[in-house]
């Protein structure tokens, strides 16, 4: 009979095989959450997925997220879940202004749609992809919607009334 697995034990094993190429554990809301860079998620997914004892055989979620600010401009982030153990892991893929990645159909077939959508709305290229392209925008779009690259709103406008938005405390009166 295994031991259980939890978090510790997860760190543990990651460390053991990756050293400092997985790095950063923090525990944000009960999750796992790890850092490591573009040429180590694959091994490191696939390792999570095979290992006999943590099973982590459900990819529940690839997304990206654009901090503009940043040396590195985008980070891909994978939720993967152990149903054997009960444990869900985040980990994070901190990319420059080029955002390439390798793709990770090859480790969850599931991953083909999430990192096409990972695409279509941040420009995020997954390398070796079967099929990266568009998939919820029109293929004419020329920019990538959830980049913070414009300003959310034209404040000089005068055809809008903030009052209907809810902007502007409206003081009601009988």
């Amino acid at each position: 009979m295994s031991a259980i697995v939890d978090y510790k034990n997860v760190i543990e094993r990651i460390g053991e095989k990756f050293g400092a190429k997985v790095h950063s554990p923090e525990d944000p809301f009960g999750m796992l959450t790890l850092k490591t860079d573009k040429d180590s998620i694959i091994p490191l997914l696939q390792f999570l997925r095979d290992d006999v004892e943590m099973q982590f055989i459900f990819l529940t979620d690839i997304c990206a997220v654009h901090y503009p600010d940043r040396a590195e401009k985008f980070e891909v982030v994978y939720h993967i879940h152990s149903f054997l153990n009960n444990l869900r892991v985040r980990i994070k893929v901190p990319l420059s202004s080029d955002p390439k990645i390798p793709t990770a159909v090859d480790v969850f077939k599931c991953a083909n749609w999430m990192e096409r959508e990972t695409y279509d709305f941040y420009g995020v290229i997954f390398e070796g992809h079967p099929n990266l392209k568009r998939i919820l925008n029109v293929d004419e779009m020329s920019i990538f919607p959830m980049r913070k690259e414009y300003p959310l709103e034209d404040n000089t406008r005068s055809d809008k009334d903030d009052k209907m938005f809810g902007r502007i405390n409206v003081n009601r009166e009988n």
